[in-house]
């Protein structure tokens, strides 16, 4: 049995209402799909590599203890990857909505938290996947790196390693182990305390100096909840049916943005969409002077040598500013790499990553019950997430990967998520919204190719030399 951390529960926590709390993409590949049977046998002969995909959530009574992950005895691969066809002419337009109704479904509890879609059918002899897998599970940096066991580096598929059993599921445990499991975490929590008391005495100065820095960053992250985020169309509530589409963007363009007016690619995204979003907002009607949105920024802290480690999350969020108010591009992105840059040297993120520590040692029924209030309704408008990806073709059974668009998740009373994601020098922006809450979806994507242009106009002004035809 392995315990959920208090970030993975909390995921769980937190859904509710019309937030399903799973993350995906859409993956779009050359050539014929492969038969049914092809690509069961491909996935489950991989699947020891990721023994998280064959693991159920049990709950203790009462809440004694975060969930645990056990082996599901009744897993059926069959359950979890489904097989479905576009209808003539297969268009993207189609492959959008079949999306956006299988990310409008919940995942069942009582199963392993994720699926995949063969899709055929797309058009110009093309074949899609579409993922999901609840953020409990994986968190957007692992999420990339299980790539390197779904897809192979070259066009002539390897051989996975280390399958010499057939896989046998360990005995579900009953709900009195699972009790004393919870309990074990409860009282072994004291000694991991000391431990860590112990460690910071034989080296008092640099653990003075963490502590520091951690108080600091504490005390900037609950700053942001002394003023909340701004109201606007976007935070109200949600239900459980979703709208999907995406912008495809070159990374050489962003690039050469980042380079010719300054900051990161991060800034560079986060400009784009505070014009879409300026943009938008004045469609609605909504007078954007002097507003300022906020946007939940995922940082991950997940290690290098951590890449390709266990599953769960290694993340904590910094609060963003989103200048809508800024009518010229190049002033917005100047406003938003300075801000960033400031919350950097604020140590927001770190203090977000100490209180996130801290829920490890509360009361598991306290913790429970605190996750379900949603704190952070005060505190964002957005999530806004970036996530690098690889830069070299991937292949599944011989197939090239041509595009592979990230699909987030939507929190409580937040109508809107965007998330960009890199792939052999392009970059797709994924967009999932509530379905009624914002119908018009496609206006807000348009803003965001309008975003992109001007910037890379003002790029050129100042010398950049974009990649685009």
């Amino acid at each position: 049995m392995d315990r959920l951390s208090a970030i993975d529960a909390s995921f769980l926590a937190q859904e509710r209402e019309g937030s399903h709390m799973h993350i995906g993409g859409i993956l779009v590949f050359e050539g014929p799909p492969p038969t049914r049977e092809e690509f069961l046998d491909h996935i489950e002969s991989r699947l020891h590599l990721v023994p998280r995909y064959r693991q159920k959530l049990v709950f203790p009574r009462l809440e004694m203890g975060r969930p645990l992950w056990v082996d599901d005895p009744r897993f059926n691969i069959d359950y979890h990857v489904r097989h479905t066809a576009l209808p003539d002419p297969g268009s993207i337009e189609q492959l959008r909505l079949m999306a956006a109704r299988i990310f409008s479904q919940r995942l069942d509890r009582s199963k392993p938290l994720w699926e995949v879609w063969l899709v055929q059918g797309l058009e110009e002899d093309r074949f899609a996947l579409v993922s999901k897998t609840h953020h409990s599970v994986v968190d957007g940096v692992a999420g990339v790196d299980l790539s390197a066991v779904l897809f192979d580096l070259d066009r002539e598929p390897s051989a996975p390693q280390g399958r010499e059993h057939e896989w046998i599921a360990e005995p579900e445990p009953s709900q009195a182990q699972v009790i004393a499991e919870g309990v074990k975490g409860l009282v072994s929590t004291p000694f991991e305390l000391a431990e860590r008391a112990a460690r910071s005495v034989s080296s008092p100065l640099r653990t003075l100096e963490e502590v520091r820095e951690g108080l600091e960053g504490v005390s900037d992250a609950l700053g942001s909840f002394v003023s909340p985020a701004p109201s606007t169309p976007l935070n109200v509530p949600i239900g459980t049916h979703r709208r999907l589409t995406w912008v495809r963007t070159e990374l050489d363009d962003l690039k050469a943005i980042k380079n010719a007016l300054g900051g990161t690619v991060n800034d560079v995204f986060l400009a784009v969409v505070t014009g879409a979003l300026a943009r938008w907002l004045r469609s609605r009607g909504v007078e954007t002077d002097g507003l300022e949105l906020r946007g939940a920024v995922p940082v991950s802290v997940r290690a290098q040598d951590e890449r390709g480690g266990p599953l769960g999350n290694r993340i904590t969020m910094m609060v963003g500013p989103l200048p809508v108010y800024a009518d010229d591009p190049v002033e917005r992105l100047g406003i938003v790499t300075g801000a960033m840059r400031g919350l950097k040297e604020s140590k927001q993120a770190l203090g977000a990553e100490v209180i996130a520590g801290l829920q490890d040692f509360a009361p598991p029924t306290i913790f429970a019950r605190a996750s379900r209030i949603n704190f952070s309704t005060r505190l964002y408008n957005l999530l806004v997430t970036n996530v690098p990806g690889p830069q070299f073709p991937l292949y599944l059974l011989g197939r090239e990967l041509e595009e592979l668009v990230p699909v987030a998740f939507l929190a409580s009373r937040r109508a809107l998520a965007v998330a960009i994601m890199s792939y052999n020098g392009s970059a797709a922006i994924g967009l999932i919204s509530d379905y009624d809450a914002m119908a018009d979806l496609d206006v807000f994507a348009e803003a965001v190719e309008i975003s992109i242009e001007e910037l890379l106009v003002a790029a050129e002004a100042r010398g950049g030399s974009p990649a685009r035809a």
